[in-house]
C-alpha cells in the first residue's frame, strides 16, 4: 500500500500501520518531493515528518507513489485505456489512484488499499487524510480521484462540484456509531442525555462534572474533539446543536488525528472526547464507552455492532461513503479498485470494526459504479438536506445530479 501525505504527526492505525494526520495542503511536500527527484535525503528540520512518515512505510513493505496528473481522464493516473481496453490480466493491470478525506474511513481504505496491492501489484493506491471537509476541498477541484467521508457531501460541496463540472458517484460501504468516550477511571458517568451533552459542549457550558449532574464530582472537564473539517465533528455538531445556531465551546482540544484524541482522553481522568465507533473498539481498554439515552426510547444505549445495525444507537449512527470522481472511474485501474472496494465491503467493514450495510444497498452501489449513475440521493434538487434511514434515501428517485 502507498501513504499519501505526512501531517503533523504519526500514530497508529487500527491496523497497526501509521496513519497519517492533517497537513494543511499537500502541494508543499509533493513539491518539496519532486525536487528531490524522489530521493529522501536530509532535508531540513521541517520536513523530518515526512522522513518518518516515509521510512515507517518503507519498513513496513511501503513505498510511497506520487498521483502524477496528466491530461487525461480524471486526477491521477499513469495512463492506460479507458475502461473498454482494460487487460483483465492482475499483472498488467496499473496506474495510480489517489485517495483524500475522512480519518474515520481511513482504517477501511487502508484494508482496501493492502488487499487490493496483493491482488493488482502495479496499481498504486495514495491514502491522505485531512478530514472530510478537506479531503472535499480537493476533490471538488478535481484534484483527487476518490473522497472519503463520514457524512453525505453538503450542499456547498456539491454546488462547487456543479460549478467546477466534477461529476461524481456517491457510494455508501459501512454503518458506523459516532462513540462519546471517558477516561477509564470515570465511573459517575454511565449515561448522557443530548441535553447533557449541551450542557458540556456548548459555550458557556458545564466546566466541571459537578454541574452537569448534582452528586458527580467536583473534577474540571477536559474536552478532546475532531477538527473542524472532519465529518465526524460535523455530524456531532448536527445532532447536538441543530438549528439553534449555537457554538460549540472554544477551550476543546481538537485534533484530525483520532488517535491523538484517544491519547488525549485516556490522560485526563476527567476527560470526554468523540470519535468513530472503530476507534473505540480498537482502544477499549484505553477509554471508556458513554452509553447515549436514545431520545425516542427513553433508554442508554452502548456502541456496538448490532446496536448501530438496529438503529438502537440513536442518534450518533451514521452511513459512511466514498465519493468517487466519475471521470477517473472511466480508468480500469479506478473501476477495478472501486468495485473492489464495494464487493469487499461488508469483510473490511468487520475487519476494522464497522458495521456492514444490507445486501440490497450494496448492490445498488455496484449498480452505480458500474453504469456510471452520478449525483447525490442527500440533497434534493430545491437544495434542502434529505436524513433518515439508508433505505430510504439511497433510492433512484432521491438521486441529484451536478447538472440540473
Amino acid at each position: 500500500m502507498e501513504y499519501g501525505d505526512a501531517r503533523r504527526g504519526i500514530g497508529k492505525g487500527p491496523l497497526g500501520g501509521p496513519i497519517l494526520t492533517k497537513y494543511p495542503r499537500a502541494s508543499l511536500i509533493e513539491r518539496s518531493l519532486r525536487a528531490l527527484g524522489g530521493r529522501l535525503g536530509p532535508i531540513v528540520e521541517a520536513s523530518m515528518t515526512l522522513v518518518v512518515a516515509v521510512a515507517i512505510a518503507t519498513s513496513a513493505g511501503c513505498t510511497r507513489i506520487e498521483p502524477t496528473a496528466t491530461s487525461g481522464d480524471g486526477p491521477s493516473t499513469n495512463g492506460g485505456p479507458d475502461a473498454g481496453g482494460a487487460s483483465s490480466g492482475a499483472s498488467e493491470l496499473l496506474g495510480n489512484v489517489s485517495v483524500d478525506g475522512s480519518s474515520t474511513v481511513f482504517p477501511f481504505s487502508e484494508a482496501a488499499a493492502g488487499d487490493f496491492k496483493k491482488a493488482f501489484p502495479n496499481v498504486a493506491v495514495t491514502v491522505a487524510v485531512s478530514g472530510t471537509g478537506g479531503g472535499f476541498k480537493r476533490f471538488v477541484i478535481g484534484e483527487t480521484d476518490i473522497s472519503n467521508a463520514s457524512r453525505p457531501i453538503t450542499a456547498e460541496e456539491f454546488s462547487q462540484c456543479r460549478k467546477n463540472r466534477v461529476a461524481f458517484l456517491e457510494l455508501p460501504f459501512a454503518y458506523d456509531g459516532l462513540t462519546l468516550v471517558a477516561h477509564p477511571s470515570n465511573d459517575w458517568v454511565d449515561q448522557l442525555t443530548l441535553d447533557q451533552l449541551k450542557q458540556i459542549f456548548l459555550e458557556g457550558g458545564a466546566s466541571r462534572w459537578s454541574e452537569v449532574k448534582p452528586g458527580w464530582p467536583d473534577t474540571p472537564i477536559k474536552i478532546f474533539s475532531p477538527g473542524t473539517d472532519s465529518g465526524t465533528y460535523d455530524y456531532f455538531r448536527e445532532v447536538v446543536v441543530g438549528k439553534s445556531g449555537a457554538a460549540l465551546r472554544s477551550d476543546i482540544s481538537v485534533s484530525e488525528d483520532d488517535n491523538v484524541l484517544v491519547t488525549g482522553v485516556a490522560g485526563e481522568p476527567g476527560a470526554i472526547g468523540f470519535f468513530g465507533a472503530s476507534y473505540y473498539f480498537e482502544n477499549s481498554d484505553r477509554v471508556r464507552a458513554i452509553p447515549i439515552v436514545n431520545p425516542e426510547r427513553g433508554q442508554p444505549v452502548a456502541p456496538s455492532a448490532e446496536t448501530i445495525r438496529s438503529g438502537a444507537y440513536a442518534p450518533f449512527g451514521r452511513p459512511l461513503f466514498i465519493y468517487v470522481n466519475a471521470k477517473s472511474i472511466r480508468r480500469p485501474e479506478m473501476r477495478k479498485f472501486v468495485e473492489f472496494q464495494i464487493e469487499n465491503a461488508g469483510r473490511f467493514a468487520a475487519r476494522v470494526g464497522y458495521v456492514a450495510l444490507p445486501d440490497a444497498i450494496y448492490a445498488s452501489a455496484l449498480d452505480h459504479a458500474a453504469n456510471r449513475l452520478t449525483g447525490t440521493h442527500y440533497i434534493a434538487a430545491d437544495g434542502t438536506k434529505r436524513s433518515g434511514a439508508i433505505e430510504s434515501v439511497y433510492v433512484e428517485s432521491n438521486r441529484v445530479d451536478i447538472e440540473p
